[in-house]
């Protein structure tokens, strides 16, 4: 017997023995299938680690935890114990003991997530799904496209915390559901929702570098209807958001601060059996600061977030649901600087008509969408709009052991002419406690206006992006203990750099595995993900840039009495600042810890301590991140 076989089995031996086959030969059954450094990366440790997590649970009657409903996996209501894809769930709850200042931040302490920033608050960030780029993750708000189409992504820290009542994580490619962007996952961020009764809730935090924020709003119900309204306000004088290591020559040592105000309000009337409407609203407008040189006037950007979504949902007939939504999302950027103010604002319009119908092997979705992008500037662009009309087709369901899922889009774009993607998935249960799943997927991302048309940098030349990924799973739980294995392969043929100017390179090739542990119970909670990653030009075989090989997160959590404690690590190799692969970033590791009492029934004190070693680290070469910050926060919220 092989030397990791033996020890694996040795390391399994309290298991039994289905379950020591399956924790023994499941790394066999996958170094046959990939190849790659990342699999030379996962070796030992992987054969002795997963059985020896899994020995510690006590083999009582399996209960499996994965039990969240979401929707962004399929477009329908789901199980997640049955889904063929990797979904990460935050509840309202996650983002309150969270040490997290940013929904970047926050999405960075999920397993297979990296981020990268331009320094602190409000400074623009770009997240990394699974070694993708920050432009193939699609941001949805309550099933509303929100991003910039002259960037081509999602400013994702321009949308309060205070606002979300949850978030789903999709990783692995989505196009085949929601076409272009989505290629290397989806974040679905959920507004909050109005509740039985009347509750308000309201919040004040203060902290470092001068920072306040204070939040309010009501849920609450009056027979069929629902409602929600919330506002908020956000002052931070910041740091220097720069340094002398800046490459654009931009370092300015004052501080950079952001301010904003928010206001977001949600509806949901069943106004007849089997029937309603639905609205949304998230509206944010900041101001953040940032260098334009050494004893210069930093620029001030005047941003602004909305999103407006209206819905018809309704029972056709006892097998068919249909559902009609109108939506519309802006992302405003004006950068009033000492030489020139420069505006970038961008829109998106889109209509969906989807139908779910029963059918005896699982509920099949089709559906129409069209999007509209606008974009209204001081740079002259040579196209200023264009339309995309998608036709998709969907299939999911499950029996016993079984669940399968299938998926097909077609995009017609008035720039780049059709594009069709589509999704295969199936997913397996060996044992009440085991299941492995699989798919393949392909995906496309439309280059953006920038990327096409910006002066002296855009390529009109540019094409679309073209991906295929295939993905392994396999995810073991019983009591109050999950542990999920997932093998991931992403290969993105056109893959669009920008040094020195914008072009497509043959192939992007992505792997990686992303190993993840959680335990929870009403008085203790951890969890930690290790991610293993390989992101490489295939043309020249360098790294990727800001993308980390290894990364670990790990939180814990602790209830007793009155009190809440926490605690959360997150550790990143160094990673390439440059396409060249000669301009490195340390890595770096930062402790968090947080401390929560409970006053009385409905009121909560917070103290948090960031950074806490205050670690010196960059995430993009040239920014600074924050030093050891400390937050208290006052918290009024209904049981």
């Amino acid at each position: 017997m092989p030397v990791l076989k033996t020890q694996c089995v040795r390391s399994a031996q309290s298991l039994s023995g289905t379950t020591a086959r399956v924790v023994c030969f499941f790394p066999f059954i996958m170094k046959s299938y990939f190849t790659g450094p990342t699999r030379r990366q996962l070796g030992r440790a992987l054969v002795i680690a997963l059985p020896g997590a899994i020995a510690g649970v006590t083999p009582a009657v399996a209960q499996n935890q994965l039990r969240e409903t979401v929707v962004t996996a399929t477009r329908l209501q789901s199980k997640a114990d049955t889904l063929i894809s990797d979904v990460a769930v935050i509840t309202r709850e996650d983002i309150e003991r969270s040490t997290g200042r940013t929904l970047s931040e926050l999405l960075a302490r999920v397993g297979g997530i990296q981020r990268s920033s331009n320094g602190g608050l409000g400074k623009s960030s770009s997240i990394f799904i699974r070694g993708t780029e920050s432009r193939h993750v699609l941001l949805l708000v309550d099933g509303v496209r929100y991003g910039s189409a002259t960037l081509g992504q999602a400013n994702f820290d321009t949308i309060p915390l205070e606002s979300i009542e949850r978030i789903e994580v999709l990783k692995g490619p989505a196009s085949a559901l929601y076409g272009s962007d989505a290629v290397g996952g989806v974040v679905q961020i959920f507004l909050r929702k109005g509740k039985t009764g009347l509750q308000p809730y309201a919040s004040v935090t203060v902290g470092s570098e001068s920072r306040t924020e204070v939040s309010a709003g009501l849920l609450g119900s009056a027979g069929d209807l629902r409602y929600s309204v919330g506002v908020q306000a956000l002052r931070e004088t910041g740091f220097s958001a720069t340094n002398p290591k800046a490459a654009f020559g931009g370092h300015n040592p004052d501080t950079d601060g952001f301010s904003q105000s928010s206001v977001n309000a949600s509806m949901d009337w069943k106004f007849t059996p089997g029937w309603k409407l639905d609205a949304k609203v998230l509206a944010a407008e900041g101001v953040n600061q940032y260098d334009s040189g050494a004893g210069a006037f930093d620029t001030r950007a005047n941003l602004g977030a909305q999103v407006v979504g209206f819905g018809l949902e309704g029972q056709l007939m006892s097998n068919l649901k249909s559902r009609l939504a109108l939506s519309s999302s802006r992302d405003g950027n004006t950068d009033i600087a000492a030489a020139a103010t420069t505006r970038f604002n961008t829109q998106q319009d889109q209509t969906s008509w989807l139908n779910d119908i029963t059918t005896p092997i699982g509920i099949l979705t089709v559906g129409f969408e069209r999007l509209v992008q606008s974009v209204d500037s001081t740079t002259a662009y040579t196209t200023t709009s264009r339309t995309t009309d998608s036709w998709l087709a969907g299939l999911t369901g499950a029996s016993d052991a079984h669940s399968w899922q299938v998926n097909l889009r077609r995009d017609q774009d008035t720039q780049f002419g059709e594009a069709t993607t589509g999704l295969v998935g199936y997913g397996y249960r060996i044992t009440p406690a085991w299941r492995m799943h699989g798919s393949y997927g392909t995906s496309f991302k439309a280059p953006s206006f920038n990327a096409l048309y910006f002066p002296a940098f855009g390529n009109p030349t540019t094409q679309p992006e073209q991906g295929t990924n295939v993905e392994l799973g396999l995810a073991y739980a019983q009591g109050n203990h999950e542990v999920a294995l997932t093998r991931f392969q992403n290969r993105i043929k056109g893959f669009i750099t920008t040094t020195p100017v914008v072009a497509n390179i043959p192939y992007a090739k992505i792997e990686g595995w992303t190993l993840a542990y959680n335990r929870q119970s009403a008085a203790l909670g951890y969890r930690i993900a290790l991610d293993l990653l390989d992101a490489r030009n295939e043309l020249t075989n360098l790294k990727l840039i800001r993308r980390a090989d290894q990364q670990i997160s790990a939180g814990l959590d602790y209830s007793t009495g009155a009190w809440k404690f926490g605690a959360s690590v997150l550790a990143v190799s160094e990673r390439f600042d440059n396409a060249a692969n000669t301009l490195r970033l340390d890595g770096y590791s930062t402790v968090d810890l947080s401390v929560q009492y409970a006053l009385a029934k409905n009121w909560s004190l917070q103290a948090r301590l960031n950074n806490v070693a205050d670690t010196v680290y960059q995430t993009a070469n040239g920014f600074n991140q924050p030093g050891r910050s400390a937050y208290v926060t006052l918290r009024f919220q209904p049981q």
